[in-house]
């Protein structure tokens, strides 16, 4: 017997949901249909944080509760109209991701049991240069939402300073994700540089609420400020993309001047689309303009151009000291 099935006109698509009723998240009931419809109420903030980006995929065919398949691979047997870009992976492996140029194409994947989209840095026209520096404020245990504000308008502060302008999101956790577009001009590597400078100097200014250290044995409590958001292959959830969590907490967009009042817990998947509604794209000014991040890699020269650990799925990269635990390495020492 045939699945069930509704069908959604989407701009100038037709997109068949199956199944429409399944549930995705039995907590409160949200069905395929609904996280599809979602993502349609937000389209065109989506798609102004996907478009024309290689993206890869959380999808969950059963729901949060079944199988998670991280997914950096389109199939072959898809729509003509979902496109692809092809990226190179730390590995020099590559891969055919999604490229998103049109809500039909989110609603598709969505329809395949994807739950959030995470967007690489760069467009598919030049793979090889970001146009986007990348701001992960990451509380560790000990340390939330209340430490993590606290930390962004650190960072706002020396954003302005630089003459560069950042626009905010909520990460669907505890965190907050800060984009800042710059001109594609610049490897993976130099731009992780950049972000290393940066948050070493948001570091310097509150070494007691932030901190650069990998190592987590090292990081205490404190807000980790995740430079490695900015190399090859290391992905964000998209603004407006909904997270694999019971409550179906949604990567919220916000302004500056609302980020001091604002409660995480406030944005999911049903209180989100009327919040677009009334508001519109927070966000619709993010490309208006792109930056230079030359201040950034000065500043990382003067300071010794001292590299810090990769992930540890990355070959040993130049320049990177060595990627050992230092309560590890100092076992070593002593033995």
């Amino acid at each position: 017997m045939a699945s069930p099935y509704t069908e959604l006109t989407v701009g100038d698509r037709v997109v068949k949901v199956t199944n429409p009723d399944k549930i995705y998240f039995p907590e409160i009931g949200v069905t395929k249909r609904e996280l599809v419809e979602y993502y349609v109420s937000v389209g065109d903030g989506i798609l102004r944080a996907l478009y024309d980006r290689p993206a890869h995929l959380r999808r969950y065919p059963d729901g949060i509760e079944g199988e998670e398949i991280y997914q950096k691979r389109m199939p072959a047997k898809r729509p003509e109209w979902v496109r692809t870009a092809t990226v190179r992976f730390p590995s020099g492996r590559t891969a055919d991701a999604l490229n998103v140029t049109e809500i039909a194409a989110v609603a598709y994947c969505a329809n395949l049991g994807t739950i959030d989209f995470h967007p690489w840095q760069v467009r598919s026209s030049d793979v090889e240069h970001p146009d986007e520096l990348r701001v992960d404020i990451d509380p560790q245990p000990g340390t939330g939402f209340k430490e993590a504000r606290e930390v962004a308008f650190v960072v706002r502060e020396l954003l302005q300073e630089l003459g560069m302008t950042g626009f905010p999101k909520t990460s669907g956790g505890r965190g907050i994700h800060v984009a800042v577009r710059i001109e594609p001009r610049w490897d993976f590597i130099q731009v992780r540089h950049a972000g290393i400078a940066f948050a070493r100097e948001v570091e310097r200014r509150v070494p007691h609420l932030a901190t650069t250290a990998w190592w987590k044995e090292e990081r205490g409590e404190r807000i980790f400020l995740d430079y490695n958001q900015n190399a090859r292959d290391r992905t964000l959830a998209a603004a407006y993309s909904v997270r694999a969590k019971p409550n179906a907490p949604v990567s919220t967009p916000v302004a500056w001047d609302e980020l001091a009042d604002v409660d995480p817990r406030d944005f999911d998947i049903r209180t989100v689309p009327a919040r677009f509604a009334a508001l519109g794209d927070v966000h619709a000014a993010i490309d208006e303009r792109a930056f230079s991040i030359e201040p950034l890699l000065e500043r990382f020269e003067r300071e010794g151009a001292e590299d810090l650990p990769y992930p540890p799925n990355y070959p040993k990269m130049p320049g990177e000291p060595k990627r050992v635990q230092p309560s590890k390495a100092r076992d070593a020492a002593d033995g």
